[in-house]
């Protein structure tokens, strides 16, 4: 006999949760109202089941829900960006409900749902001693894009990343290698456009097209680019 352990997440609203689920392509196998409230979803042939707060519980407003392992963490992300593309018109990147950016060599990556509910989508064979940045490898600005991709990708917090690479290219730009500083032109206008801030964004491109790249190098910088940035300057150009 084998046991099945299903994630029990807060429900809140529970139509508006379904429904954000339903648009990532997630089946509702059950959905009630009386005499409580509960819902289940299954996708992948993973489930999640939704329950109302205890009594007398208050929730923060977003709070860890859920890990789902699956074989194709990629290929995951860019199947629910392009279902919440089309479901919202624009794939959500601030408050809730949102899914953070991923870019190549990325292991993992979150779902904010519209109550707060966070599923960690993580590669299943992610490696168990992963490079959390500042190698002592690495140097000057290299360095900084390596810390600033860590607060970025794995603490979520853009805005200490976006302080970490401007501080980094005041110390750090004019010795830096031009890739190196393009690397960081590239982050901050993809940080820009999590932003929303279309004029940090205008600025940010305009810096990376003074950057004198080879051809190999500029495909090295787009290789880098998140599926959110792509995304944007896909619909902007």
């Amino acid at each position: 006999m084998t046991d099945t352990a299903v994630p029990l997440l807060w429900s809140g609203d529970l139509p508006s949760t379904l429904e954000f689920y339903r648009a990532l392509g997630y089946t509702v196998t059950h959905e009630q109202s009386r005499p409580y409230v509960y819902g289940a979803i299954e996708h992948h042939g993973c489930a999640l089941h939704f329950a109302p707060a205890p009594p007398g519980v208050e929730l923060p407003v977003e709070h860890a829900g859920a890990l789902v392992m699956v074989d194709d963490v990629a290929a995951r992300h860019a199947e629910y960006s392009a279902a919440l593309r089309a479901h919202y018109g624009k794939i959500p990147s601030k408050g809730r409900p949102r899914i953070t950016r991923f870019r190549p060599g990325q292991s993992r990556f979150s779902l904010v749902d519209p109550v707060g509910n966070t599923v960690l989508v993580i590669q299943r064979d992610e490696p168990m001693e992963l490079e959390y940045g500042g190698s002592r490898e690495l140097k000057g600005l290299a360095r900084v894009l390596d810390n600033a991709r860590i607060l970025r990708d794995f603490k979520n917090d853009d805005r200490a990343a976006t302080r970490a690479i401007e501080v980094g290219l005041h110390r750090f730009g004019a010795t830096a290698t031009a890739l190196d500083r393009a690397r960081a032109y590239a982050a901050l206008a993809e940080l820009a456009v999590a932003a929303e801030d279309p004029d940090r964004l205008a600025h940010w491109r305009s810096e990376l097209d003074t950057v004198e790249l080879t051809a190999e190098e500029r495909t090295a910088i787009a290789a880098d680019a998140s599926d959110l940035l792509t995304a944007w300057l896909a619909a902007t150009d």
